[in-house]
């Protein structure tokens, strides 16, 4: 059993650490079976073996002065400060360096360590400014608190340094400068770079005196290698890398623990303010799924919670035609309840219904669900995983019986082989993308299936790892290669099988999988991947003491991407791959609450906790306490909603959250379905594109302004806590509310832990989770129940919820969507580490100067075939429409396959998608588009269109924007 010290109580306490994370106990912690018992200053004190001393006298409570050293980052011993005396050794050993032993004494306060420290610190401030009262990091500047501590009260060498003090500042990036005047060279920067985030970015040039921090060969931080997660800002000591909003602000004053609303990773902050301005986010330390790491977009772009563009009053029109008229909350929401009953008492009940966002909290989207069903009094519910991670709901309940990942991200640091499929992490989920590199550079090995080279397979000091590049859209033909070899070559745990697995299913699935025409070999025409490749693939997975597979959007957005999920976890079953730490089957989710949306009941067939609606059980456990009858027919799902409304069925939609207008398929489609309704009713924090064809607009609150819940990719419930008020009064979950009640279905909540503890009475995986408990833990992975009290960090260590679990026969087919004459090129699509999802938040931070625009990549033979260069304008045609993207030539794709990014509205990336879709869930096939690519000198039609729409709206919109601000500035007077 590990051990993990508690201070307060100075016991160990098996298993789980109660370590205070605003300290820092210098030294990583080490965990060991094997303990070790010492004496600091004569307090005894019980330690894993390998701890610091440093990190020992810390735990007792001492506190020895440091510079260079710090708990996230490996021991490094070149400030001195914190030597100290040890019985029986000469000398004055680095405390931070120097690990325990049993009976070692030692002591941290003598004259001559005071005067070593002192002359120490002498050494550091005589080539450092003294502008103290001047210093962006004055009161929060460790050197400046190391100065106090060790008494310096005088500098014999004088204030002349030889080389830092004229050094010019590096404002080049937009969110922290770098002031090398003020550098101590400690490294702490430069190792943060190496160890924490991965990237290499930074080095000392120079020894000596000519020591200095260098970005990349002497570049700017903006020209350099740099990916601006901010962990060399938040290592320093100084103010020599400092955040220009603490700059401009000054030093915030509180401080409040919150979770990122941006990718699927879920990192704790805590959001430190100023009055009410927020200063700077800083990744908190006690996050267990980031442990105090941040990447560009958590860390610095906050900056759209409060831009000009927000929404702040409800408005109201009659037509997409007409000007916004701002009113009163009371009346919006009078005129959307007398809308949508109007619409049904003409068109009938199942005319309406509503979309969740997987960007709000569990309780929000609990509540639309719930609104949709017991006030519609229909099922016509669904959300953005229809079009991302929908296949991984139905593929893994198939097999696994539960429709989530397996495992915490921490679980990776035990895995023996990564086969990262369909994913970039590092763009994508960065901060877990980091600590996979972490693993990488430890030994892991690496296998990544995707038709384009991503960076993971670029990890410094991370070996070679194994790239095959499939062609798009032929998934389940390399899953199935994949699977034959381990069945062909014995590579199977038959223990695990034979124990925990259905044999009937078993045996039907092997002899499938074991026929020749799913061999590497006979398969390679159809992959583009040689076999000898495919079979390395499969030896090196099966081979694996810990073998992990983590996959993305490249898995599921296919018209086979439920036959892929289900592929993939009979990989896992086959090779025993499940139930463990360092294997598992990880689905890494897009938004920062996919999962959280799906568990609440999102989907038209589901109530919370995937439990189906026809379960005549399951509705009246739900009917007793909503106190209405639920439609026990599931309703329609999102593209059914565009169909029906082009048809005329479908009259009026209720959108919390979601820019189904920019990131749905077939763009042209979609905006003739918002068209045709009667009454669209968006409820967002901007005019995004959606809105542009909204008769109600209400006023959405960020993450910043609102109290509840988010459910991250490894299934962890962390808590979202209000930092500022909402900007329009109203949360979103009390907007819900508001609507309901004035539908005449009454909710009465009077805070977000109301509806969670409404969710634990409806959903067993949930009867265990309150706030309570999150205050108490932190975080509660699900099933959190009487079963597993605490949470469940690893799913399916004894049994599966169905028994035992079930292989798939996975039969490969063909996407309809194929090269032609006409159309011989394959298109693409993913996201880039700087902008997020659709960019509504991030197009409105200063994340736009590294991704201004969306670019077509392709290769240089497709690109030499056409005559293209960088940056020539592009013509991209596809059999549903047709757009226009700067060409950015890159070798990271095989030729005749292109790829761009979807951020930007009117790049009109998705003008080209079709809506081809999983053959289970309606999942758009946005991984495969059969396009054309020629040069061109003018934008689409779609995109004149686009920008005279966009035109009138923002026309439309900015009488009532400009009266809001009127309003506002006679409110100050």
């Amino acid at each position: 059993m590990l051990h993990y010290y508690d201070p307060s109580t100075e016991t160990f306490e098996p298993g789980k650490s109660v370590l205070n994370p605003d300290l820092d106990y210098g030294t990583p912690a080490r965990l060991s079976e094997t303990l070790v018992s010492i004496s600091v200053d004569g307090r005894d004190i019980t330690v894993p073996e390998g701890t610091s001393v440093l990190r020992a006298a810390a735990l007792a409570g001492i506190n020895i002065p440091k510079l260079c050293a710090t708990d996230n980052l490996e021991a490094f011993g070149s400030c001195r400060l914190c030597a100290v005396e040890i019985e029986g050794r000469r000398g004055y050993p680095a405390s931070c360096t120097t690990p325990v032993a049993e009976g070692m004494e030692v002591t941290t306060q003598t004259g001559k360590l005071a005067k070593l420290r002192r002359n120490i610190m002498e050494l550091y401030i005589s080539d450092h400014p003294l502008d103290c009262l001047t210093c962006p990091a004055n009161g929060d500047c460790e050197l400046q608190d190391v100065a106090g501590a060790v008494g310096l009260r005088e500098v014999r060498y004088g204030f002349d340094g030889k080389n830092h003090l004229d050094a010019e500042t590096d404002a080049s990036n937009p969110y922290f400068s770098f002031d090398p005047s003020k550098c101590i060279v400690c490294s702490r920067c430069v190792r943060a770079c190496e160890e924490v985030q991965g990237t290499f970015a930074l080095t000392i040039e120079g020894r000596g005196f000519d020591s200095v921090v260098s970005a990349s060969q002497h570049d700017p931080f903006m020209d350099s290698e740099c990916v601006s997660c901010g962990a060399c800002v938040q290592a320093c000591p100084t103010s020599t890398l400092m955040e220009k909003t603490v700059i401009d602000a000054g030093q915030p004053e509180h401080s409040v623990v919150t979770t990122c609303a941006y990718c699927g990773v879920g990192c704790s902050f805590k959001a430190e303010m100023k009055g009410d301005q927020l200063v700077r986010m800083v990744p908190y330390k006690g996050g267990e799924a980031n442990h105090g790491h941040s990447c560009v977009k958590g860390r610095f772009a906050f900056g759209y919670a409060t831009h000009k563009d927000r929404i702040k009053e409800p408005m109201i029109r009659e037509s997409i035609n007409d000007p916004w008229k701002v009113v009163s909350w009371d009346e919006a929401l009078a005129f959307s309840a007398k809308k949508l009953k109007g619409i049904q008492a003409e068109y009938g009940r199942e005319s309406i219904g509503g979309i969740t966002s997987s960007r709000c909290t569990n309780e929000e989207t609990y509540l639309v669900q719930k609104l949709v069903r017991a006030a519609f009094g229909n099922n016509n519910t669904d959300t953005c995983a229809r079009v991302c991670h929908s296949p991984t709901g139905y593929g893994l309940k198939t097999t696994l019986g539960e429709s989530a990942g397996t495992q915490t991200f921490d679980s990776v640091m035990k895995a023996d082989t990564i086969m990262v499929i369909g994913a970039n992490p590092t763009d994508a989920h960065p901060v877990f993308g980091s600590l996979m590199r972490r693993r990488l550079r430890q030994g892991a090995k690496l296998v990544v299936i995707d038709p384009r080279r991503t960076d993971i397979l670029n990890t410094p000091h991370g070996g070679e790892g194994l790239h095959l590049p499939l062609r798009p859209g032929t998934n389940v033909a390399m899953v199935n290669a994949l699977a034959h070899v381990i069945v062909t070559e014995g590579l199977e745990d038959t223990d695990f099988i034979s124990s925990r697995c259905d044999l009937k299913a078993y045996q039907a699935w092997r002899s499938f999988i074991a026929e020749e025409r799913n061999s590497p070999e006979a398969m390679e025409e159809v992959t583009g991947v040689p076999a000898a490749k495919v079979r390395e693939a499969a030896r090196i997975y099966a081979g694996a003491d810990n073998g992990a597979i983590y996959y993305g959007l490249g898995v599921t957005e296919h018209s086979q991407g439920s036959t892929m999920v289900m592929g993939i976890a009979n990989l896992a079953l086959a090779t025993g791959n499940i139930g463990r730490e360092g294997g598992g089957v990880n689905p890494l989710r897009g938004q920062n609450n996919v999962q959280g949306s799906c568990d609440m009941g999102s989907f038209p067939h589901e109530l919370p906790g995937y439990q189906h609606v026809n379960d005549p059980a399951v509705r009246a456990r739900f009917e007793s306490v909503w106190g209405v009858e639920i439609d026990h027919e599931p309703g329609l799902r999102i593209p059914n909603m565009f169909d029906a409304a082009v048809a005329g069925t479908f009259r009026a939609l209720y959108v919390q959250g979601e820019d189904i207008a920019q990131s749905d398929p077939n763009t042209q489609h979609v905006e003739a379905a918002l068209k045709s309704l009667d009454c669209l009713i968006v409820q967002d924090i901007f005019l995004n594109e959606t809105a542009k064809y909204a008769h109600v607009l209400l006023p959405g609150s960020t993450f910043l302004e609102k109290n509840g819940t988010f459910t991250n990719a490894e299934r962890r419930i962390n808590r979202v806590r209000k930092v500022m008020e909402p900007i329009a009064g109203m949360e979103d979950w009390q907007v819900t509310m508001a609507l309901s009640n004035a539908l005449g279905y009454p909710m009465n909540y009077s805070h977000p832990s109301e509806i969670m503890d409404e969710i634990a009475q409806l959903t067993p995986t949930f009867t265990g989770v309150n706030y309570d408990k999150l205050e108490e833990q932190g975080s509660i992975q699900w099933p959190c129940n009487d079963e597993h009290p605490d949470g469940t960090p690893t799913m399916h260590t004894l049994d599966f919820p169905i028994g035992k679990g079930r292989f798939a026969v996975t039969e490969y087919l063909a996407t309809e969507e194929r090269t032609s004459r006409r159309f011989p090129l394959l298109l693409t699509t993913g996201r880039i580490l700087s902008q997020y999802n659709v960019g509504a938040q991030t197009r409105r931070t200063s994340n736009s100067d590294w991704h201004e625009e969306d670019l077509l990549e392709l290769h240089p033979s497709d690109a030499e075939l056409r005559g293209v260069k960088d940056g020539d304008w592009l013509g991209i045609s596809s059999r549903v429409g047709h757009t226009v993207l700067r060409a950015k030539i890159s070798t990271r794709m095989l030729p005749g396959v292109v790829y761009t990014t979807f951020h930007h509205p009117g790049s009109g990336a998705n003008v080209i998608t079709t809506d081809n879709s999983d053959w289970a869930t309606n999942c758009p096939e946005y991984k495969v588009t059969a396009v054309q690519v020629e040069k061109v000198t003018q934008p689409s039609d779609w995109q004149l269109n686009f920008v005279d729409f966009d035109k009138r709206q923002q026309a439309l919109l900015k009488p009532a924007m400009d009266k809001r601000e009127d309003h506002h500035a006679n409110a100050l007077k």
